[in-house]
């Protein structure tokens, strides 16, 4: 591909609007994570016999990221509900993906080309909201990476976070489930770009920016396909397991459990002596 078509091709990937495509896209996802969250996995009884219930755990989750980031910066959690048209749109949308005649909106949903359009929206608004997060954070609190990095994540994929309450509100407790004791890929993605742009705001990087930012939303797109269609759900599971078998003692416990199996047991040795010396007793008698 020619460098000049390629880099146009870049530049209008940053500047395309999110409203209303990439949003809608969002809300699609967003409906259909709470409904397929419930006991009767991919059924309708609950969206039936709970439907407010239903309504505001899809809202938590369609402005999830808006929400937190407010939260952590100190600035009112119901800003993102100021917006009437996306409420609206929000609305429709649960509404259609919950209640359409035969659920249809459910099964075309789920129909494979327009789960991949509906991922490539997404993920090209991820990175939208992560780079918004860096932006907004690194007015408020520059040179504070760690507070930057967190905005950045929770603008990327603050519904995850945010499952934890919209599941209370659905009646569903489940604490061995959240981002902190099991990040999600979209967490580490999250992470990982904030990471980058970051270093792009610090001159660590020299690329220009929309090279940048084209090649994050590449990357996010890719490994969301790679997980709706080769299976693979997490590619950093085998850096993590290396990482920690040096740096978080996952060698060293390797090395001790090697030793105890192969040393004697004192007990056992003791118990094998009593035994031979108490057959010996009874040979002699």
């Amino acid at each position: 591909m020619d460098p000049q078509t390629f880099m146009d091709i870049a530049t209008t990937l940053t500047k395309l609007k999110m409203w209303p495509y990439f949003d809608i896209a969002n809300f699609i996802l967003m409906s259909l994570m709470v409904r397929e969250d419930s006991p009767q996995t991919g059924s309708s009884i609950f969206s039936r016999k709970h439907p407010l219930a239903c309504w505001i755990s899809s809202m938590l989750l369609c402005f999830g990221g808006s929400i937190l980031a407010n939260f952590l910066l100190g600035e009112p959690i119901l800003t993102p509900f100021k917006n009437h048209h996306a409420i609206l749109v929000a609305s429709i949308v649960w509404y259609v993906i919950n209640y359409s005649p035969f659920d249809l909106a459910y099964k075309i949903s789920h129909f494979l080309p327009v789960k991949i359009c509906i991922y490539i929206l997404k993920e090209i608004q991820r990175t939208r909201k992560i780079y918004e997060g860096i932006i907004i954070a690194s007015k408020l609190y520059p040179g504070s990476y760690i507070i930057i990095a967190i905005i950045g994540v929770v603008k990327g994929s603050g519904y995850t976070e945010m499952r934890i309450v919209e599941r209370i509100i659905r009646g569903l407790w489940i604490p061995s489930s959240n981002e902190f004791l099991q990040p999600s890929f979209v967490t580490k993605a999250s992470l990982l770009s904030s990471i980058v742009f970051i270093c792009e705001r610090e001159k660590f990087l020299t690329a220009p920016h929309v090279l940048i930012y084209f090649g994050i939303a590449m990357f996010l797109i890719y490994f969301r396909l790679s997980s709706l269609l080769l299976g693979i759900h997490d590619p950093f599971v085998p850096f993590e397991n290396l990482f920690c078998a040096i740096f978080m003692g996952g060698m060293w416990d390797a090395l001790k459990r090697a030793v105890q199996r192969n040393k004697p047991e004192p007990e056992q040795n003791a118990t094998t002596k009593n035994d031979v010396k108490r057959k010996e007793e009874k040979k002699n008698d």
